[in-house]
């Protein structure tokens, strides 16, 4: 018996190595932790409880019979994050670059599987050179089965990708259909065909960092949601996102231990929005006033600035926020801000996290490039999201509510469950200037009387109390209140009862 468990403790030391110690020493001087590591660190310590150690390819093509390494190129198992569980894989770039085989596929699809029947997040840490080339169609054959578990799992469990190396060719599908991808900087990047490729079929000369390192993707391309400066916070920051997730769609909204009290008023609210009606400030202020000890996970936090999406929590209770931001392009709405905040408001309708939305829009963004790039697509995404969304949708408007926008941004008319204004709040078609100019054509020569004009739009129209007249406003409220507002807002919403109409699925417009 004792020979038996020595060579088990054999066997596992020498699966652990992976591709060696040499190999790993070379992660290291790349500034990269090993797949096993980056598990150790992410999960609660001790936690981790790994499946298919021994598992080897079965490829004989190429000389691969005679190179086979325990655990094929990926960690997999489960293990729990504060003491919640969740599921876990690790590609290893020490063994065969981390590339997926046949059996490296089947140990990520019964990962899959378990988080699936036990509703729990699924995590996959990716560092890998893609498929294995040797194994040909099995290969190709394993992605699509982690493909189509991928769109499974969507909407019933999180599904968070961090990009930690390379990603590549048919490893990029995978993220790209979960919910969350980060990356890390300098370190990791992501495409489908890499430079070398690029240069032979298009004859661009370009490094692998400016084809889709972690600046590209979360400035210009939206596919990643956040990146960090290692592999150590960026793990610590996914940490720190499971938190505030339910585990699955049907589990309910996380809820931690509340200091901050909610019937405190912050008076500096009160002087927030200035005077001057086109003079910036920054929403985010106000989330971070609203939330529990001002803590704000934000998402995509380099992409369409002129939106901000993210998490907090209100009396320790997760929800998500959406605001836009009057510091970059006057809070308007483009293609890109819709785009990121319809992907959001979904995620948070999937996983029943009520919706908070504060609202100083000027309308959506005009121009040639905006309407050839397919404006009016994206805007009614947004549109689409808050409209079918059955959660608790509570909306404050603090200054602008222009036009379209107005409609698109959780009012009451898409079913919002609260809606309130502060008395800064303007609603309207447009603003004073464009709409008597509209409307008093025949007066645009004389000064004097387009200030009239506009001095009366402005007291007749600018202002919440016409919207409030026809309750499109259920209250105007003192922005002193708000976190109070909303907080009493959401303990009523609690046990909120919306369907929609029965689908086998909704038709977007993508």
């Amino acid at each position: 018996m004792k020979e038996i468990l020595e060579e088990l403790e054999r066997r596992r030391d020498v699966a652990r190595l992976g591709g060696g110690k040499e190999r790993i020493e070379a992660q290291h001087k790349r500034g990269k932790l090993t797949a096993r590591e980056r598990i150790d660190l992410f999960l609660d310590e001790g936690s981790f409880e790994e499946f298919d150690m021994f598992v080897e390819h079965r490829s004989t093509d190429f000389g691969m019979d005679k190179s086979r390494i325990a655990g094929d190129g990926v960690v997999t198992g489960w293990g729990t994050v504060n003491g919640r569980t969740v599921f876990v894989f690790a590609k290893d770039f020490t063994v065969f670059g981390g590339s997926l085989s046949e059996a490296h596929a089947e140990k990520i699809i019964k990962v899959q599987d378990m988080a699936l029947k036990n509703r729990a997040p699924v995590i996959g840490i990716y560092d890998a050179g893609g498929a294995r080339i040797q194994e040909g169609v099995a290969a190709l054959g394993g992605y699509a089965e982690v493909f189509q578990r991928n769109v499974l799992a969507s909407g019933v469990i999180p599904q968070i990708s961090v990009i930690m190396g390379p990603c590549a060719g048919g490893d990029v599908y995978s993220p790209a259909m979960t919910d969350f991808i980060f990356m890390v900087r300098d370190t990791s990047y992501m495409f489908v065909t890499g430079p070398d490729v690029v240069k032979t079929v298009t004859n661009e000369t370009v490094t692998a960092e400016e084809l889709g390192g972690a600046t590209v993707h979360t400035t210009r391309s939206s596919i990643a949601d956040g990146a960090y400066d290692n592999d150590v916070e960026t793990l610590l920051q996914v940490r720190r996102l499971i938190d505030f997730l339910p585990k699955s769609n049907t589990s309910p909204v996380p809820e931690i231990e509340c200091y901050q009290s909610v019937t405190d008023t912050d008076n500096s609210l009160d002087t927030l929005v200035p005077a001057n009606a086109n003079k910036p400030y920054d929403i985010k202020e106000l989330i971070q006033k609203v939330a529990d000890e001002g803590d704000f996970f934000e998402i995509q936090s380099n992409f369409a600035k002129n939106i901000v999406c993210g998490f907090g929590r209100i009396e320790g209770s997760t929800v998500g926020f959406v605001a836009n931001q009057p510091m970059v392009l006057a809070g308007v709405l483009d293609s890109d801000a819709s785009r990121k905040a319809a992907r959001f408001v979904r995620f948070c309708d999937c996983f029943n996290i009520p919706i908070v939305t504060f609202v100083d829009v000027p309308g959506f963004l005009p121009g040639t490039a905006q309407e050839y790039g397919g404006l009016i697509k994206h805007g009614a995404k947004l549109l689409f999201a808050y409209a079918e969304a059955t959660v608790p949708k509570l909306t404050v408007i603090t200054r602008k509510a222009f036009g379209g926008a107005y409609d698109v941004m959780a009012s009451k008319h898409l079913r919002g469950d609260l809606n309130y204004a502060w008395p800064t709040a303007q609603i309207a078609v447009m603003g004073a200037k464009g709409a008597v100019e509209i409307i008093f054509r025949k007066d645009i020569a004389d000064p004097d009387k387009i200030a009239a004009h506009t001095k009366m739009y402005e007291d007749r129209f600018l202002s919440p109390f016409v919207a409030a007249e026809r309750g499109y406003v259920d209250e105007v409220i003192m922005p002193h209140s708000t976190r109070r507002r909303l907080a009493r807002g959401l303990k009523m919403l609690r046990n909120k009862d919306l369907t929609n109409p029965w689908k086998k699925h909704d038709n977007i417009p993508l």
